[in-house]
């Protein structure tokens, strides 16, 4: 899933109105938006999971250099008038990627017991993230109690965001491809 320029973080930093950091907890709301069937213009949701930005990049330091300032390349092109904002376009994973997070409404949390706290919950899984260097870091996943069979069992996954294969080469750009032919 693209982030365009901001990655995704457990911890994000917000300012208040003189202009003083503040750094708070990340949570993102993931939806899976489907248009109805036979009612044009109707949608419906048919996944949705809040999770704890932990879940998709637990990295502060990495999400404060790409939101810093930047220096733009200015000055550009035949007339000098062009200029290259120099943005960060980045790619995290999409919980909802996930087939057991699919057609559910799910909260993902690091705090387990939160059913204990909040009866009407009823924790459906644990998700594990491998950290690059060591260890793992787990995922409680929960849903209303209403919404879930007395008999469905539980999952335990590691890293199971799909990751496509990739390259650090980028994709060129302002390609376009003419089917031209000579004339007979």
């Amino acid at each position: 899933m693209d982030y365009n320029t901001t990655p995704p973080c457990g911890t994000v930093r917000v300012y208040d109105a003189d202009g003083r950091p503040l750094d708070v907890r990340g949570f993102y709301l993931f939806v899976c938006q489907e248009a109805c069937q036979g009612k044009r213009g109707f949608y419906r949701l048919t996944a949705l999971a809040l999770c704890d930005g932990n879940l998709v990049n637990a990295d502060f330091d990495y999400y404060l250099s790409i939101v810093g300032e930047r220096t733009k390349q200015v000055e550009l092109g035949t007339y000098g008038n062009g200029a290259n904002r120099t943005r960060p376009m980045l790619i995290f994973a999409n919980p909802l990627g996930v087939a057991e997070l699919s057609q559910r409404v799910t909260l993902i949390h690091a705090k387990s017991g939160l059913e204990r706290e909040h009866p009407r919950l009823r924790q459906i899984g644990v998700v594990k993230c491998s950290v690059k260097k060591d260890g793992a870091i787990a995922f409680c996943c929960y849903s209303l109690a209403n919404d879930v069979s007395p008999r469905e069992p539980g999952f335990e996954l590691l890293d199971p965001f799909p990751t496509p294969t990739r390259t650090e080469k980028t994709q060129p750009r302002g390609r376009f491809r003419l089917d031209i032919r000579p004339l007979d």
